[in-house]
């Protein structure tokens, strides 16, 4: 499967203005721009496993393709929704707990590199990551 492997945070595109939308405060935006993050992700069909490593935390996360599930950011905002596949392409339908409004993420392969989209509110940004 195209996604399978471990990828390594290279560069961001309006990542912190992203994060600021999400009310995440400035020191911690400034950090989480440099978070070297690190996934690794293993599919088996519709069911996926995902570790996320970085400066501050690791986390393990199984979900299957259109199957609800938990998840918190690394800022502690709750999430709740589910992955499915569209295409080649991973689409993330996020609801915030505190909030109820929506986070919307994209995983994608675009040539050697694995592309994470995320809209919030209307702010998008991407993450860009390179097979490590």
């Amino acid at each position: 499967m195209a996604f399978n492997g471990t990828w390594k945070a290279d560069r961001n595109e309006n990542y912190e203005k992203f994060m600021e939308a999400m009310g995440v405060n400035m020191m911690k935006r400034k950090l989480g721009a440099h978070d070297n993050l690190k996934i690794t992700i293993q599919q088996d069909g519709n069911k996926f496993t995902v570790k996320e490593s970085s400066n501050f935390r690791t986390i393990d996360i199984e979900f299957t393709l259109g199957v609800n599930f938990e998840y918190s950011l690394a800022d502690g905002t709750e999430l709740s929704g589910s992955w499915n596949m569209e295409g080649n392409k991973l689409v993330g339908s996020f609801t915030r707990k505190d909030n109820g409004k929506a986070l919307t993420a994209y995983r994608e392969i675009v040539g050697d590199e694995l592309v994470q989209t995320y809209v919030y509110e209307g702010v998008e940004a991407k993450r860009f990551f390179k097979r490590g």
